[in-house]
């Protein structure tokens, strides 16, 4: 039975606006979970799925525990408190997923769960603990029981959907994750040791000082995030090579994902940009290309064709902004004439480029070690196809480990759509022993295997070729063709164990 009370210790309106706002912080802090763990898991449908549900279960178990506790316990003696110590769980997110991530790096299911568990779930289940105890709060009749509990939780959804969008579309492309984080960790300290105040819950803010005490020094003296930028989509960060003045390499959360050197655009430091090389020297005639390249990174191949092939138009889809201008600041990037880039998702891109308007298409997108899936499938290869001439190529880069599933699910798909397919790795890879990067490249007419081979013995002589019909078929086995209603890349793709 409901204890009738003529008025409330909190009123309507500051108990609607808090249920609001514990709610939007949950929103927020999932979608800033998933920035903080990628620079050590990458984005993969793992990490997403891991993510939300321990959201989805803090969420449950801070519902039923709230309303537990605030059956046994006046209400008004817990609000206070627990938006405080959520708020100092909040400030300290980040330095423990950094810790954690630097331990545990690398993509297994048991790192994915225990980064997603230290990013979200404490400070997630304390604040959804809040709303059954303003709701028992706001309970001053039965009457008006269902009226209630209907507007806290109305409000309380409003308040996730608006701190989903204003996070995803605002607060990300304006502020770092760590200036996010302490600001909405010290806000919820505020908001909280105001209403201990307010409520006379003065044990609880006793208890609550003794945790920022305890752990605020450690938030602010933290490491840094482990990048440059936090782009909208990336941890980026530029690395000098100890061995070169002028050589960079650009990492993009886990992967190493392109090498440039300053002084020397010609200079190809990875051995698969040399086979995509090989591949495109020994298949297409000298001169300028119209090229299409699908993802940025780096821009190392843009700039070697603008320095070996003069005239040379490439187009660059790159969702990235915050890619190409970290790209222009460390790496000397020009754009111009020969090297111009769309700011888009590729996919988006490539269905509006015209019909036979490419010699070249060069596929080099990642999130994490798996290349965006909807980037993967037939609808998409079958897209290529129709950008690109009738002698033109498609090249694409794809990284895989034993047992290849992906890699040879993507060599199926791209034979469902080309007449002609070769693949480009070293022998150990190729004879599924050894896992690593793959060139895989797609045309209408025949390849020219022999002379692909003679350029990767110039230019690449660490990597082999496999390119007749019944190797190709052979390697990719029975592997199933990837389309946009079937393309488990992230399931199929297999991260080394460290």
């Amino acid at each position: 039975m409901i204890e009738e009370n003529a008025r409330p210790p909190l009123g309507r309106t500051a108990a609607t606006w808090l249920v609001f706002i514990a709610s939007g912080a949950v929103l927020m802090l999932e979608i800033l979970s998933l920035r903080l763990v990628a620079p050590y898991l990458g984005l993969t449908l793992e990490t997403n799925s891991a993510v939300i549900g321990f959201a989805l279960g803090a969420i449950a178990m801070g519902a039923w525990l709230g309303g537990r506790a605030a059956d046994k316990t006046p209400p008004q003696k817990l609000i206070g408190p627990a938006v405080l110590v959520a708020g100092v769980l909040v400030l300290f997110v980040g330095p423990a997923v950094r810790l954690t991530g630097e331990q545990v790096r690398g993509g297994n299911a048991t790192s994915v769960l225990l980064m997603a568990a230290v990013a979200i779930f404490a400070p997630a289940a304390l604040l959804s603990a809040v709303t059954p105890m303003v709701v028992k709060l706001q309970l001053a009749t039965l009457a008006e029981t269902g009226r209630t509990v209907g507007r806290l939780s109305g409000f309380g959804t409003l308040g996730a959907l608006v701190a989903t969008f204003a996070t995803g579309f605002l607060l990300v492309a304006k502020m770092s994750t760590t200036t996010i984080l302490l600001t909405l960790g010290g806000s919820l300290v505020v908001i909280g040791m105001l209403l201990t105040i307010r409520l006379r819950a003065f044990k609880g803010a006793i208890a609550g000082s003794l945790l920022i005490a305890l752990f605020g020094a450690f938030a602010l003296i933290s490491a840094a995030p482990p990048c440059d930028v936090e782009t909208a989509y990336h941890c980026a960060l530029v690395v000098a090579d100890p061995g070169s003045d002028t050589g960079r390499t650009l990492k993009l959360d886990t992967l190493l994902h392109s090498y440039v050197d300053l002084a020397d655009p010609t200079y190809l430091q990875f051995s698969y940009i040399r086979g995509v090389s090989a591949a495109v020297d020994a298949s297409l005639p000298p001169g300028p290309l119209e090229a299409l390249h699908i993802g940025g990174g780096g821009f190392t191949y843009p700039r070697y064709l603008d320095a070996t092939r003069s005239g040379t138009r490439s187009l660059v889809l790159e969702i990235d902004e915050g890619v190409v201008e970290l790209d222009k600041a460390r790496l000397g990037l020009r754009l111009g004439e020969g090297i111009r880039v769309n700011i888009q998702d590729a996919r988006v891109g490539l269905a509006q480029q015209p019909s036979d308007s490419r010699d070249l298409v060069v596929g080099d997108a990642f999130g994490g070690l798996a290349v965006p899936w909807h980037l993967t499938t037939r609808e998409t290869v079958a897209d290529i196809r129709r950008v690109l001439r009738s002698e033109g190529i498609y090249a694409v880069n794809v990284i895989d480990y034993p047992p290849l599933s992906f890699a040879r699910a993507e060599v199926a798909t791209i034979s469902d759509v080309f007449e002609h397919v070769a693949v480009i790795a070293r022998p150990e890879v190729l004879s599924l022993r050894e896992g690593g990067n793959l060139v895989l490249v797609g045309s209408d007419i025949p390849l020219q295997l022999n002379r692909i081979g003679g350029e990767l013995q110039m230019q690449a002589p660490e990597l082999g070729l496999i390119g007749e019909p019944d190797e190709v078929s052979g390697f990719a086995g029975d592997s199933k063709v990837l389309t946009d209603d079937y393309a488990p890349v992230d399931q199929l793709v297999t991260i080394p164990i460290a």
